[in-house]
């Protein structure tokens, strides 16, 4: 009688018994582990929701979206770092927050679209308040106040006015309220990423004027008093702009409100906007 070997059989049944107690015990890991993006079970701040105060502190930052490349309010000094009114005023606020601020840089184009995918807590960028961005936005208090001014080439006499646009070309940022002042005017829009590129387009001639903020005006010629530009009008209505954020954010919104009165009343904000303006910009 042929003799049986048994040895073969008896490995490859502990070889399934061990491979089964090893799946039922990454079943039972997992179904015990926190969910992903949990903020209470994993400990930290999730940051693909709608800021809050609580959000905020829990990450211990401030997600603010700016340009970078709008002087004097966000732009990068001759060092390259990023400076200029607003961003002063953001460090400020996150710093009585108790949070540090963390600037993403973006173009004016795809700054609310950042906004609404919760990139950032808030935009501090010199926006404007209007009520078609107040139904879909909340603000915090004014901090500065500014006036349109149409801007033209140092030798262009043909453009007076607003109503003197019909017809020409204006260099705009596509979503900028001072846009809807320009097609008012029924001007031809040449969609531009800024201010500083609507300037070049400006002096380069390829369009024959811009409508603009009256602070980055005054600013450039503080900066450039010998460049070909100048102003020819004046809105006789002020714009109010604040930071904004997304619907929800009311706790938060509260604090930066507190930290902005205080920063006046202490007198640091008008430390900030002599630095930039020689003046105070919120009146």
């Amino acid at each position: 009688m042929k003799k049986i070997n048994f040895l073969p059989l008896v490995l490859i049944v502990m070889a399934l018994l061990i491979s089964a107690c090893g799946n039922n015990n990454k079943g039972a890991n997992t179904s015990n582990a926190p969910a992903g993006g949990n903020e209470a079970n994993s400990g930290k701040a999730d940051t693909t929701a709608v800021a809050t105060l609580a959000s905020v502190k829990a990450s211990g930052k401030l997600r603010i979206g700016t340009e970078g490349t709008y002087a004097p309010f966000t732009y990068h000094d001759a060092a390259g770092k990023l400076t200029g009114f607003d961003v002063d005023i953001a460090t400020e606020v996150s710093k009585r927050l108790g949070v540090q601020p963390e600037f993403i840089e973006t173009q004016w184009d795809g700054m609310f679209a950042g906004l609404n995918s919760k990139r950032f807590d808030t935009v501090f960028n010199e926006v404007s308040i209007n009520d078609d961005r107040k139904q879909k936005y909340d603000f915090s208090d004014p901090y500065i106040v500014s006036k349109a001014v149409l801007i033209v080439s140092e030798d262009n006499n043909d453009i007076k006015k607003f109503a003197d646009l019909k017809g020409k070309k204006a260099g705009q940022s596509l979503t900028s309220n001072l846009t809807q002042i320009a097609k008012n005017n029924g001007a031809e829009i040449v969609a531009t990423d800024g201010f500083n590129q609507a300037i070049d387009l400006l002096t380069s001639k390829r369009v024959d004027a811009t409508v603009n903020d009256g602070l980055s005006y005054l600013d450039l010629k503080k900066q450039k008093p010998d460049a070909p530009i100048k102003k020819v009008d004046e809105s006789s209505d002020a714009s109010h702009s604040a930071a904004v954020f997304n619907k929800g954010s009311e706790d938060l919104i509260k604090e930066v409100n507190k930290a902005l009165a205080d920063m006046k009343a202490d007198g640091t904000y008008l430390k900030i906007s002599e630095k930039y303006f020689g003046a105070d910009v919120s009146k």
